[in-house]
């Protein structure tokens, strides 16, 4: 009868296999990975990933890593390549097929016509023996002791296996293209992470009459207004050139109205903080989101190279943005 006990402890048992599987790995990396690195990088093509069942849904990961790190790749099903979509290669493309026997029917079928073509051949197998590997240009050895399946049968630690070595490849390979955290981000423009390297201060911040500012000389009922109307917590200090020279917040409000006993006769230039951190607007919007938790503030002035003001922003633009 199963138990909470006895789940726990083969979810423990999987987890162990399977790392096991991955850390077997580092030692059989040799000649052959950087055999297939050169191939790949110096292919004037495609990489094609192609692999059927549980080591097709591999392929497709290993297709999309590379595609959105800098290898143009793309998936193409065995089976579908016999009919008709084999004429999507051409000999100056490399196939990576992923097979754990090394002897899968449908692999094995389209090899003799991709070899005719002229393109290379990876083969990821777990069977150095098998016909694929022989076959190949490249192979990679994913072989496991064992599977995480008790009977030793579902693709389990095997399939984690050439996740990992197809991991490996796209990461040698965008470190050998010089794949930056900008090309990065030209592939993930929709997402998360591309708001996050893509989005500029200057792109979220606010500017013009939205920014509240006043000068040194200003009354203290004059700046209290001048924070209200801006609605961020602060107003910022400026010269006659514009330039920043302090700002006023409302944890500045809270400690003068707390240290005086005559607000009203308060000097600005007396009770705000000088020198504020400040950011450019050229800066990543994530930038200035390290710069606030860092300093623990939550607002911050922009400043163009001459330190003049050219806008504000608080964490409540940068949640908008979905920068955060």
């Amino acid at each position: 009868m199963n138990t909470p006990s006895k789940s726990l402890e083969l979810a423990k048992q999987v987890l162990a296999i399977e790392a096991k599987a991955v850390s077997d790995l580092i030692g059989r990396l040799d000649g052959q990975f950087l055999r297939a690195i050169d191939l790949i990088l110096h292919c004037r093509g495609r990489v094609i990933v192609s692999g059927i069942g549980k080591s097709g849904h591999i392929a497709r990961k290993i297709a999309s890593t590379m595609a959105s790190t800098g290898t143009p790749a793309y998936f193409v099903h065995p089976a579908e390549a016999s009919h008709g979509d084999l004429g999507m290669i051409t000999r100056d493309d490399v196939l990576v097929a992923l097979s754990n026997s090394g002897e899968s029917a449908e692999l094995l079928t389209i090899v003799p016509l991709i070899k005719r073509e002229g393109a290379k051949l990876i083969a990821i197998t777990g069977n150095p023996d098998s016909a694929l590997a022989q076959e190949a240009d490249a192979h990679l050895d994913a072989r496991v002791t064992q599977e995480a399946c008790p009977l030793n049968l579902a693709p389990t630690a095997s399939t984690t296996a050439a996740l990992a070595l197809g991991d490996a490849l796209a990461i040698a390979l965008l470190d050998a293209k010089g794949f930056g955290a900008d090309d990065f981000a030209r592939s993930h423009p929709g997402g998360s992470l591309g708001r996050r390297l893509l989005t500029h201060v200057r792109d979220v911040m606010r500017q013009n009459a939205d920014v509240p500012a006043v000068a040194e000389t200003a009354s203290m009922r004059d700046t209290i207004l001048e924070m209200t109307r801006g609605r961020i917590g602060m107003t910022a200090v400026v010269d006659a050139a514009h330039r920043v020279i302090g700002v006023f917040t409302d944890g500045d409000l809270r400690r003068t109205l707390d240290r005086l006993d005559d607000f009203h006769s308060a000097r600005l230039a007396d009770v705000m903080t000088r020198n504020p951190r400040t950011i450019g607007p050229e800066k990543l919007a994530i930038e200035a989101v390290q710069v606030m938790e860092e300093f623990k503030v939550n607002q911050i002035l922009v400043v163009d190279t001459g330190g003049r003001l050219v806008g504000a922003l608080n964490m409540h633009d940068l949640f908008r943005a979905k920068v955060l």
